[in-house]
């Protein structure tokens, strides 16, 4: 490999100001380290962010009959979204990379810059089923580095409940005047309004991104009045009583259990949700975020991508291949994504989904909408200007400073590198 140490502990550095915005949790690690060859048998190891599934879930099968029907044993290693990042390239600086990686979509641009991930193109995986925008929050330079393994997105759910009280019709709301008309609605109908996370953490940069977007905000330009309004509109809500203070801590979990209380008419969140959703007690649906002037807003991309880290040993490719063929089949693709709650990467299985189950219509059209958050030539530059919003987000809303105060200060820290 060309890499220098210092690219590594950068990119190390990079990763840590990166998240998982999914439903994730935290765990542990054991050491993996390829064995075998390319020939068939052998055991051919597998990293993913799911520490959540355990042997006998549907998931981790999956992974052990793909190894079987390639011939090989399958080693798993399950760790939170930050560990795996950060063990990645220091695996890949000790010559010891694992054969298949799952990462957050974020991060490939960051572990393709340290030269640890193979070009799909050269392996002879075929991406062309795969939805272009979804594909994209792992290209670098036109280039698909990993195959997504579903995708997930922001929606807001909505509890039909506090919103008949309040006299609201859901379908009213087209656009943030029509939105803020609703909350100051239920508020004066004794509800509360809206909850989201802004928390200082990737999640908040999630949960602020469609609305920054929706404004026509540009990454590159954090200050710009398009960027101002939407700050300027969630510190509207918080001094106005229409979104809790607490937004400032919420995470995207503790967000949600605020909103399934029963008395937020609004809460902002994902598909992951969907099953609790389900089981909140109350009847809700689900609407695009609006955009400022009308329409949907373009929402972040979540969700991971299927890598083959560089090996030294290049035959083992070919098996390497076969396991990874076989995750992101059309046939696996539609049962391991009902698992993990997300949507699938292409259209046909978007389709099956949907007969199966039709609530997930909002979430595919939010998914076929949706932006990658390294996508449009950031790369890893994302994380330098991620942290900076979320900090502005929280000095705004905090009362700290103005929004236009704190957008300018972000986009000085982005000019530099970070904060």
């Amino acid at each position: 490999m060309r890499n220098t140490r210092r690219t590594l502990i950068a990119a190390v550095a990079t990763i840590g100001a990166l998240t998982s915005v999914a439903a994730c949790g935290g765990g542990s690690d054991s050491s993996a380290s390829g064995s075998g060859s390319g020939n068939s048998g052998g055991t051919y190891t597998f990293w993913d962010p799911y520490p959540q599934f355990d042997a006998s879930s549907p998931w981790v099968e999956l992974v052990a009959k793909c190894g079987t029907d390639a011939g090989v044993t399958v080693k798993r290693t399950a760790m939170d979204t930050t560990d795996l990042g950060n063990k990645a390239l220091l695996a890949a600086q000790q010559g010891n990379a694992p054969d298949v990686m799952l990462v957050d979509n974020p991060v490939v641009s960051t572990l393709v810059e340290a030269g640890i991930l193979n070009k799909t193109g050269d392996l002879g995986l075929n991406t062309s089923a795969i939805q272009k925008n979804i594909l994209g929050a792992g290209e670098i330079d036109g280039a698909p580095y990993g195959v997504p393994i579903g995708a997930n997105t922001l929606a807001l759910y909505y509890n039909k409940q506090v919103l008949s009280k309040a006299g609201v019709d859901p379908a009213s709301v087209k656009d943030w005047a029509s939105l803020t008309a609703a909350l100051e609605k239920v508020k004066a109908a004794g509800k509360k309004g809206i909850t989201f996370s802004a928390i200082n953490t990737e999640e908040g940069s999630f949960q602020f991104l469609p609305w920054f977007w929706g404004a026509g905000g540009d990454l590159t330009k954090l200050n710009s009045a398009k960027g101002v309004a939407a700050l300027a509109l969630w510190k509207q809500w918080v001094d106005e009583g229409y979104a809790p203070k607490d937004v400032l801590q919420n995470t995207q979990t503790t967000s949600w259990q605020e909103f399934a209380t029963g008395d937020y008419a609004f809460g902002e969140n994902g598909t992951w949700q969907l099953g609790n959703a389900d089981k909140a007690g109350f009847p809700y649906g689900v609407i695009s975020i609006p955009a400022q002037s009308g329409g949907a807003a373009p929402v972040p991309t979540g969700g991971e991508f299927v890598t083959v880290p560089v090996q030294k040993d290049s035959s083992r490719y070919d098996v390497t291949k076969k396991i990874v063929t076989c995750l992101t089949s059309s046939a696996n693709l539609l049962s391991t994504d009902t698992t993990l709650a997300y949507v699938a990467p292409t259209a046909a299985v978007q389709g099956e989904q949907v007969k199966a189950n039709p609530e997930l219509k909002p979430w595919v059209d939010a998914v076929a909408a949706a932006r990658g958050r390294t996508s449009g030539g950031l790369g890893t530059k994302y994380p330098t200007i991620s942290q900076p919003m979320w900090t502005a987000v929280q000095s705004a809303l905090s009362g700290g400073k103005s929004p236009q105060t704190a957008l300018d200060a972000a986009q000085t820290a982005a000019d530099k590198g970070g904060n």
